[in-house]
């Protein structure tokens, strides 16, 4: 037969639920002896007392031995419960028997297993909360001398009205606990889905990347041994000015094919590091330069004084986004840096024509500006970082353009020395 097993962590918060049950029903015994002694004193006694101070104490030691000692399966758990329907039900038979009112909280043991226990144990504790009321109604306790019948009614009506109080608050508390939980449960699950797709789109992006990097390799190897060769032709002085621009371009191509390799290692390796805001831009600034060395870029200075976690996948990201926007804005693009609370945003901002009102970067998209995977992989990259990107277009008067903000945490007070 196979065994239902849980997680010991799982019954210790299980014991949080079964405490909270066996205080609901001992709060409500003890109201009940309370009242029963102003109201109908023939039915109090000292034996209806020891049984409630006894429930208390197995609450208690229950809830101690839950949190301290969590057993390997519910079967413990299970004969817990049946413990709780047999101490009830002698307390019941004490005061009233099926005609007391409190009948009812025979219910919150059965209740209470559905949540925690498996199914087929569930029906032994149902079982039993059957025959416990079925054997209070075969034997009942016969009403104390004294109490007239109008007495006996006005007790139960009180009784009923309590039971519909405990009953609300234990929904209140334990289904709507069930209920926050299982809504940020789906959120949860809604949020892995939508990262488990923009993942699965990353990794085909990056193996084609991959791919055309690996065959790149050959033919601007070739490019520089001709370029090479050409610049020692003898007729080679009219066009060298040519050759020698020729051959910077094909080692910028091989350098950005040497970053993506290296960046694709860091990235599998998960390498990070904590660096100020200040070196960060710096380096970016340095980057800048050498892909676009007459670009009108403006930098922030200075930048503010904060730290935050980057790689080289995240520099490949901003570096993209400042590509998007110099050819959207040729005329100039600014940076700007801003810090707030613990987050810190890095602003690009263009006067091109906008991207339009939607939130880029959400799915790869075709577009002849360079917006489309590019933006979708620098999005992928901020929020694996714990990031976000947004975007603000303006279209009309002289002062449009886009405004890219990535928005960053700050990292830890400490600083990283390398």
């Amino acid at each position: 037969m196979k065994l239902h097993t849980v997680s010991q962590a799982g019954f210790r918060q299980a014991a949080r639920y079964l405490l909270l049950m066996r205080l609901s029903i001992v709060s409500m015994e003890w109201l009940a002896l309370a009242a029963l002694s102003y109201l109908a004193p023939p039915m109090t006694g000292p034996a209806p007392l020891l049984v409630t101070l006894s429930h208390a104490l197995f609450a208690a030691a229950s809830w101690l031995w839950l949190t301290r000692y969590p057993p390997q399966r519910a079967l413990p758990v299970t004969f817990s419960l049946g413990a709780d329907l047999v101490a009830l039900g002698i307390w019941l038979a004490l005061t009233g028997s099926f005609t007391n009112p409190l009948v009812s909280l025979l219910l919150l043991p059965l209740a209470t297993g559905l949540v925690l226990i498996p199914l087929k144990q569930n029906v032994f504790v149902t079982l039993l909360a059957i025959a416990t009321y079925t054997l209070l109604i075969l034997f009942p306790t016969p009403p104390p001398e004294g109490l007239s019948r109008a007495d006996y009614v006005h007790l139960h009506l009180m009784g009923m009205w309590g039971t519909f109080a405990l009953t609300a608050a234990i929904m209140l508390v334990v289904v709507g606990s069930l209920a926050v939980r299982l809504r940020e449960q789906q959120q949860a699950l809604a949020s892995n889905r939508e990262d488990r797709l923009r993942d699965e789109q990353v990794i085909a992006l990056g193996l084609s990347a991959a791919n055309v990097a690996h065959r790149l390799g050959t033919p601007l190897n070739t490019m520089t041994l001709v370029v090479d060769d050409l610049k020692h032709e003898p007729g080679a002085a009219a066009f060298r000015g040519d050759l020698v621009l020729l051959e910077q371009q094909i080692g910028i191509c091989q350098s950005q094919l040497r970053t993506m390799t290296e960046a694709a290692v860091q990235c599998r390796e998960a390498a990070t590091e904590q660096i100020s805001l200040d070196r960060w831009l710096h380096r970016l600034r340095e980057s800048a330069t050498l892909l676009w060395p007459n670009a009108p870029i403006v930098w922030p200075s200075p930048p503010p004084a904060v730290d935050v976690q980057v790689d080289a996948t995240l520099d490949q990201a901003v570096l993209n986004l400042l590509a998007n926007a110099l050819r959207a804005s040729p005329q100039g693009v600014t940076i700007a840096a801003d810090t707030e609370q613990n987050r810190a945003r890095l602003k690009i901002i263009d006067q091109g024509n906008g991207i339009g009102d939607t939130l880029p970067g959400q799915q790869p998209v075709p577009s002849d500006q360079g917006l489309g995977v590019g933006l979708f992989l620098s999005n992928a990259t901020i929020q694996r970082l714990g990031g976000q990107l947004s975007a603000e277009s303006r279209n009309d008067g002289p002062n449009r353009g886009t405004t890219m903000t990535i928005d960053l945490p700050r990292a830890s007070q400490e600083r990283h020395h390398d």
